[in-house]
């Protein structure tokens, strides 16, 4: 058996000196040996597929983006040295202006849709309509019926605030439920050539991760072909595209009725095969939901990212020993399941016919609060007084046993691993220190709690306790069941608060609702090595903004950032974003999550890195000889 382990800030540093390094940035242009037939992979993964838009409000989730990642080309991808790497063979881009600044892509000539359809312009533009939020005409927020569907309610500076939008009024309206405050920078609404290869972006402002704001998400002419009832493709795009043009609500509000809805899958694979189509290496060809999903080699595919191997399918368990027993039987072939002592020991125990990849991954623990769910950290809930709220929310997080969640859970796997006290820094990464010590989550939230400081708030604020606090949470993540064990304990201890436990199997898709929980604790992993990357996550409105903080000052600041290119200055608007945070009591970060991964020797090529899509990033380099045969069943 091969033990290797890679770390996090080692990857962090390479990417950081991308400027540097870019020159030798080893060819993984996907010149292999070609496709073997009949081979086949099977891996583990901790989530099922659900939805193919991962950039709905419903659908933005790494389970999503992964099986996303091996259906389709992208414009650029994260090497292993996470060197950000263009995919010329699916599009070009350059920047033709500095001021302002001016962003060109251009299509490959060959890039397609596994329908035949061209992928091309429109397809970015589409992108652009729906994450900008420049086309929406109203804002509703999302919720959940008794029954678990979908509901929409006004916002709270509606003179109707929460009560359930009419269907009617949601179809009259024009409403892309997912925004991004960095795509938005771009105000003007792109140009797009006569042959509709090309399109050209304006930025309203400088802004320093342009090259990773940008790419294709699903294709315009299913979209449109489905919203307008157009049934020509081409005859589809160029109604879309006029409708973007002329701002056409009409049109536009059905349109981003179907982004939003239209792709969320059922419990089998839709029977209209539009609505997963491919543009890269692999076709999807079965669905099960919270079972499996498997990818079938695409014979058309021209790109770049050739696969080599035919068949790969990813069965869902979060039961990570069952991931390993089911590795050592032939059922699966590839794994990454959460990390804990008992699960590297078990893999270092399967022997040479296995090998082991352990890391520090770029994913990070926390516990987030919600402040505008008539709950107990709103200030609604105490007839509109901020500082009550304010009491409650930072009472709760003073007794957060971090510390003894990192000695009890994770430290057994990584003798080293430590507390991270920081929302946006990686431990170890160079600005975490600086961060850290600006913030002052440590203080406020001290490692070795604070009860006396917590029972003080409350009864200053005149808050009767027991408070009862709703944590949702996955319900068969062993690893979080075990962390939320330890906080009700911890929380509970004194009578200060009781803990309601909500934790769910479909925990991901319920964080979108507000009325169902009032504190979540999950892992956030990173999708790039963007300085503005978490800016989604705290600004007033951002898509993975799910407790609704709003304070215009980070606003202000993330304003500040995007058009920020000087590294100190950049670290200096993060540790203040931070301050705010910790202040205003969003919630705790735990820890810097460890990263195992285990895989039958036979499979050849398995580089992770720590950022999405980890083991999948360079999976056109695997090579196998297994059939999916091995364990006397088919895959």
């Amino acid at each position: 058996m091969k033990i290797r382990r890679i770390t996090a800030v080692a990857a962090t540093l390479a990417a950081s000196a991308l400027v540097l390094s870019a020159c030798d940035t080893p060819d993984t242009s996907g010149e292999g040996t070609g496709l073997d037939t009949g081979t086949a992979v099977t891996v583990g993964w901790n989530q099922g597929f659900y939805e193919y838009n991962e950039d709905s409000a419903t659908g933005n989730a790494t389970a999503n983006a992964n099986i996303r990642y091996l259906m389709n080309d992208y414009v650029n991808y994260y090497d292993g040295d996470l060197n950000l790497v263009p995919n010329e063979s699916f599009a070009s881009y350059q920047v033709t202006s500095e001021d302002p600044l001016t962003v060109e892509y251009t299509f490959a000539d060959d890039a397609a849709w596994s329908d035949g359809t061209p992928v091309d312009a429109s397809d970015m533009l589409l992108s652009w309509a729906a994450l900008s939020g420049h086309l929406n005409t109203a804002a509703f927020v999302q919720s959940f019926d008794e029954e678990g569907n979908v509901v929409w309610l006004y916002p709270e500076d509606s003179e109707n605030a929460g009560d359930e939008v009419p269907q009617e009024e949601i179809e009259n309206n024009v409403f892309f439920n997912f925004t991004s405050g960095t795509i938005s920078l771009i105000e003007e609404t792109p140009t797009i050539s006569e042959d509709g290869k090309t399109i050209t972006f304006v930025y309203s402002e400088p802004f320093a991760d342009w090259e990773s704001n940008l790419d294709v998400g699903v294709p315009a002419h299913v979209v449109a072909m489905h919203a307008l009832d157009i049934e020509d493709p081409q005859e589809a795009k160029d109604a879309f595209v006029d409708a973007v043009v002329n701002n056409d609500a009409e049109a536009l509000a059905p349109i981003s009725d179907f982004w939003n809805n239209g792709f969320a899958f059922g419990d089998t694979l839709p029977e209209d095969e539009s609505l997963y189509l491919s543009s890269g290496p692999y076709i999807m060809t079965d669905f099960v939901r919270d079972q499996y999903v498997t990818l079938e080699a695409n014979e058309n595919y021209t790109g770049d990212h050739q696969p080599q191997i035919e068949t790969i399918t990813v069965r869902y368990s979060e039961d990570p020993m069952a991931q390993v027993q089911a590795l050592e039987n032939g059922e699966l072939d590839l794994i990454s399941p959460q990390a804990s002592a008992d699960t590297l020991q078990a893999l270092e125990a399967l022997g040479e016919n296995f090998d082991v990849i352990t890391d520090d991954a770029a994913v990070y623990e926390h516990v987030d609060l919600m402040f505008t769910n008539g709950g107990p950290f709103d200030p609604a809930t105490y007839d509109g007084d901020e500082d009550a709220a304010l009491a409650v929310r930072q009472a709760f997080l003073k007794l957060i046993p971090r510390q003894d969640i990192v000695d009890r859970i994770v430290t057994p796997l990584n003798p080293e691993a430590n507390v991270r006290s920081s929302y946006t820094a990686i431990p170890g990464s160079p600005n975490y220190d600086q961060i850290v010590e600006a913030n002052g989550m440590d203080e406020l939230y001290p490692l070795e709690l604070d009860r006396e400081g917590a029972a003080q708030l409350l009864e200053d604020a005149g808050v009767e306790t027991p408070v009862q606090v709703r944590v949702l949470t996955a319900a068969e993540n062993v690893r979080r069941q075990e962390q939320l064990a330890l906080i009700t304990e911890s929380v509970q201890q004194d009578g200060l608060f009781e803990i309601i436990d909500q934790s769910s199997g479909d925990w991901g898709s319920l964080l979108a609702d507000a009325s169902g929980y009032d504190a979540s604790m999950f892992g956030w992993q990173s999708t790039s090595t963007a300085v503005n990357e978490s800016r989604a996550n705290f600004e007033d409105g951002g898509g993975n903004n799910f407790g609704d903080f709003a304070d215009p000052r980070v606003d202000e600041l993330y304003d500040e950032l995007a058009v920020t290119t000087d590294a100190a200055r950049q670290a200096e608007i993060l540790a203040e974003v931070e301050t705010i945070l910790v202040e205003q009591g969003f919630g705790v970060t735990l820890y810097q999550h460890p990263g195992v991964h285990g895989f039958n020797a036979r499979l050849q090529g398995i580089d992770p890195i720590s950022i999405s899509p980890t083991i999948f990033w360079n999976f056109w380099e695997w090579e196998t000889d297994l059939t999916g045969d091995e364990d006397g069943e088919d895959a």
